[in-house]
């Protein structure tokens, strides 16, 4: 029987470039098969100024990883 992965999961990255890294699950986007993973995956995106953040900038967050990369740990 497969393990089902959900929300709050401690997971295992087995593939790509952050192979080998733990880490636990923030979000979970079913109908793409991908999760978020606090910690994991960090992508820089450039903002431009707005009347919540007016001086914009480079704002740091993970970015979604397949499900078939990962392995639930118990």
């Amino acid at each position: 029987m497969k393990k089902k992965i959900k929300k709050e999961d401690k997971v295992l990255v087995f593939s790509g470039n952050y192979k080998g890294t733990e880490g636990v699950i923030v979000k979970i986007f079913s109908k793409k098969n991908k999760a978020i993973i606090r910690g994991i995956n960090m992508i820089k995106r450039h903002t431009k100024p707005t009347p919540k953040k007016p001086k914009g900038g480079i704002i740091e967050k993970e970015a979604p990883i397949h499900l078939s990369n990962l392995k639930k740990i118990n």
